[in-house]
């Protein structure tokens, strides 16, 4: 049987290692599917070539998720990716990340600080840290940059004073001197951060490619998750990102913690999903349904979990 093809999009970031896993070890062509990942520089260009077809699969924020599905995306009127949850990916937390100065939230008024994009989940966790320490968002200035290379990259230049980070990120910066002051862990109980969406259309007209893919990465996943495998896919992720040996470790350790990292089973986080509409709620520009699994199909997933005992 000839194989299926699906084109994936994801952010920079140590949380494709299972993907990575999964291409380089074959599982995704053992399910009969030939998968291509390429990587975004922000949550618009993502949303923008999903939506024109360019992918069929994007990993992403489970609020970029909500935004489109609500009319609140950042890419603008008119882009719709068509964003539908098929299963969970990660915790994922998010590190405020700022200059050597900067020793409490205080210190970043009248600072700017670099985002993805100013009305994305990312940012409405920043909000939510900057409220918590009575400082107004407002006193702040707030730059839209893109994915969280760039935006290190701008705090490590001095061109920004702070920025949210994932994972290797976070370990390369302290690695440097600068300073960690505030992560999503310390504010809420959970947090869905990542996400594996695929377009409506492309979840109906490639099924089984798509269940495929699913059954690969979890395959993926349960090998990055073997305690007998870490040194291989450690090499394997500085291989892919190009970790320095003195951040390495930390990356992993972040990595492989189900509540800063990667989730077994790829499942999604009901709590998590709730702080990511409540934040939505309290920061965005219109109405959220508070009913999480409206924007997820698990029937995929779901057979390929429950049948995996079985193969």
């Amino acid at each position: 049987m000839t194989a299926e093809t699906l084109s994936v999009v994801a952010f920079p970031g140590a949380p494709n290692l299972p993907t990575f896993a999964a291409l380089e070890l074959g599982f995704f062509a053992r399910h009969g599917v030939e998968v291509t990942l390429e990587l975004t520089t922000s949550s618009v260009a993502q949303a923008t070539s999903v939506a024109s077809g360019e992918y069929d699969i994007a990993f992403t924020a489970f609020d970029n998720v909500v935004a489109y599905s609500t009319g609140q995306g950042s890419a603008g009127a008119g882009i719709d990716p068509e964003y539908i949850v098929i299963m969970g990916a990660t915790q994922l937390e998010l590190s405020l990340v700022t200059a050597r100065d900067v020793r409490e939230h205080q210190d970043l008024i009248g600072r700017s600080i670099a985002l993805d994009a100013l009305n994305t989940g990312f940012a409405f966790v920043l909000y939510q840290m900057l409220d918590a320490e009575g400082v107004e968002v407002d006193d702040c200035f707030l730059a839209a940059v893109g994915a969280t290379p760039r935006r290190w990259k701008t705090v490590r230049s001095g061109e920004h004073s702070a920025t949210l980070t994932i994972e290797p990120f976070t370990s390369l910066a302290q690695a440097e001197g600068f300073r960690v002051i505030d992560t999503s862990a310390m504010r809420f109980d959970a947090y869905q951060g990542g996400v594996v969406a695929a377009r409506r259309s492309a979840l109906t007209q490639k099924s089984r490619a798509i269940r495929g893919l699913i059954a690969g990465y979890l395959e993926g996943l349960d090998w990055v998750l073997e305690p007998a495998n870490r040194n291989e896919a450690t090499e394997l992720l500085q291989r892919h990102m190009e970790i320095a040996d003195e951040a390495i470790s930390a990356v992993m350790s972040s990595l492989l913690a189900p509540e800063s990292g990667l989730t077994p089973g790829a499942r999604l986080l009901p709590e998590g999903m709730r702080t990511v509409l409540e934040l939505r709620s309290r920061y965005g520009a219109g109405s959220v349904p508070d009913d999480a699994e409206s924007f997820c199909d698990l029937s995929l997933w779901e057979a390929v979990f429950n049948s995996r005992g079985q193969e």
